[in-house]
């Protein structure tokens, strides 16, 4: 199963606050708008978003069809048959793909320690 790129959505208090500790430990901006209160910061291959008020907890974050620089590949495995194993495979989905669209669509679901997951395809 292709699941694409990988980052942490991290809810923050103070986004700035949380740009400024990030950028500390060698991030830099990719991505975002800090007037509206989200960011994407890019570490080599490790990518966070900071979002302050948009959510409660922390999200584990998957693009399909993207690459860590949210670039397209060529190659990749389409939300919906990733929906479709999922539930072949037993795992509960919190939000399902409508099956019958293409194109962008997300699913949501969490592990057993109940850490939030968001397989969200953009393309």
């Amino acid at each position: 199963m292709k699941l694409g790129a990988f980052s942490i959505s991290l809810s923050v208090k103070d986004i700035h606050k949380s740009k400024e500790f990030y950028e500390k430990l060698g991030f830099t901006y990719k991505a975002g708008n800090l007037d509206e209160n989200w960011i994407v910061l890019k570490n080599e291959n490790a990518v966070i978003g900071l979002f302050q008020g948009m959510f409660q907890d922390n999200i584990i974050t998957f693009n399909p069809g993207w690459d860590g620089d949210a670039q397209n590949l060529e190659d990749f495995d389409d939300v919906r048959s990733i929906q479709k194993r999922l539930k072949t495979d037993g795992i509960t989905l919190i939000k399902e793909a409508a099956e019958t669209t293409t194109g962008p669509e997300y699913i949501t679901l969490t592990d057993p320690d109940g850490n939030n997951i968001l397989i969200d395809q953009h393309r």
